[in-house]
């Protein structure tokens, strides 16, 4: 491979506003379509999902740099030196550490006493994680936000349960894409309201002579904010989902799901959940680094890194609201998700060859299409072949083995990093998700399969 020798990225090129103003326009077009479509009770669940994701970006894209801050050049642990790559792939793994104990506990839960306060705890735990965040002077503190926020969010599963509550199941992996559209709007802006708190931090909040400012404080603390104000809001307007009362037969324990995913590979669900875990922790666990991989080759800061997060925000919302379901209707879920997987390596291999901004922005635009034609297809193929009473079991079993996947690869990602060179997570990445491939063949079979006669 020839070597690159990129220059940094000149974000106030007249291409970059033409383009994201492109993208603002066409998502405007988009939504003033799609929305009307979207039943009411799903847009409440996505207006709280939004507003949530909203707060998570606000803080994401700065964990690398709060690393950096924090650790300096690196820190020595029991006589090992670990760099500053490995320390961010810490203290990003923290989060799914706490949140892969967390969710098939949190989709039990939802399955015996109801979707909707497993989300406003959820809720509770992210405004305490964001406060901690925002105070942390220390590494052990930012770890500390990281795993309080991942003990009370591993709701994921339990969304997607209400999703699948809520949908009949031909409709799932459309409604999934929704949903996924919701907090892909979210990633869009929550970078660019994370740059902006970041700003406002240096304001003098108070007149006179004294200043007072938050200073590091400040993502944290509107983060918090806003968290507050989602919880405020789904406790007035979300509505339960889940009827515990109409579900009689004897529900599987939560081990013993967890063993039959390991013990029995070939069974539908277990290879879907296999599908989901690996290719979702190769993809995702570059965000370890994918700022690292940035800052170096292309001097981008913790100021203009919410640029790249918005721009696949937006086309993640695009692709899921516009292009997911007619591609769903066109090729089905199974043979769609497969096309996701070939699209999102392909994605993530291209970014390292990029030595300019449009190859780049090209690469990088195929990891949020083959993300939404990938995960919602794997996720609504799964609500079809279990039971309905053990729905937020096997979503949040489809979370932890998701998670345990997120906690190891962005620690052999940070590893990579240091010691293989800035590319060489990329080209793991694109690796693994490639080898989900073999795992979806005959899948097909089950996409007109209903889940209540799985049982």
């Amino acid at each position: 491979m020839p070597a690159l020798d990129p220059a940094p990225l000149d974000f106030d090129h007249p291409a970059v506003g033409v383009v994201l103003a492109a993208l603002g326009s066409a998502l405007v077009v988009v939504l003033a379509r799609e929305v009307p479509k979207i039943p009411r009770r799903l847009l409440v669940l996505m207006a709280t999902a939004f507003l949530d994701m909203v707060g998570v970006l606000m803080l994401v894209p700065l964990l690398p740099f709060y690393v950096m801050r924090l650790g300096g050049e690196g820190v020595t642990i029991l006589g090992t030196n670990l760099g500053v790559g490995a320390l961010s792939g810490i203290v990003v793994s923290a989060f799914t550490v706490a949140q892969l104990s967390s969710a098939p506990v949190w989709g039990r839960v939802s399955d015996r006493f109801g979707r909707r306060p497993a989300l406003l705890v959820a809720l509770g735990a992210s405004a305490v994680a964001y406060l901690i965040f925002g105070f942390a002077d220390s590494l052990a503190l930012l770890l500390l936000s990281r795993i309080v926020q991942g003990a009370g969010g591993g709701t994921v599963g339990v969304i997607q349960a209400y999703v699948a509550d809520s949908t009949e199941p031909h409709d799932r992996a459309r409604a999934l894409g929704w949903l996924s559209a919701a907090t892909n709007l979210g990633v869009a802006l929550g970078p660019v309201v994370g740059g902006l708190s970041f700003s406002l931090g240096e304001v003098d909040l108070w007149p006179g002579t004294d200043e007072v400012k938050m200073g590091a404080a400040a993502p944290g603390i509107v983060a918090a904010a806003l968290c507050l104000l989602n919880m405020a809001f789904a406790w007035r307007w979300l509505r339960e989902s889940h009827r515990p009362a109409a579900d009689h037969r004897e529900r599987i324990a939560p081990h013993r799901a967890l063993w039959k995913v390991v013990a029995h590979g070939r069974e539908p669900s277990s290879r879907l959940i296999w599908i989901y875990a690996i290719a979702i922790g190769a993809s995702q666990g570059t965000s370890a680094v994918l700022a690292l991989f940035l800052a170096e080759r292309f001097a981008v800061t913790e100021r203009t890194i919410g640029f790249f997060y918005m721009y696949i925000g937006a086309i993640s919302v695009f692709a899921r609201v516009f292009l997911l379901g007619r591609m769903v209707d066109a090729l089905g879920e199974a043979k769609l998700s497969r096309v996701g997987v070939v699209t999102l390596a392909a994605g993530i291999a291209g970014m390292t060859l990029a030595g300019s901004l449009p190859p780049l922005a090209l690469a990088v635009a195929l990891v949020p299409l083959g993300t939404a034609f990938t995960f919602p297809c794997v996720t609504g193929l799964l609500s079809r072949v279990v039971p309905p009473a053990d729905r937020g079991l096997y979503m949040g079993l489809q979370q932890t083995f998701g998670g345990a996947s997120r906690v190891a690869v962005p620690l052999f990602y940070g590893w990579a990093f240091d010691s293989m060179g800035i590319v060489a997570p990329f080209w793991f990445a694109a690796g693994l998700v490639l080898a989900t491939l073999p795992l979806g063949i005959g899948l097909g079979r089950y996409a007109g399969r209903r889940s209540d006669a799985a049982a």
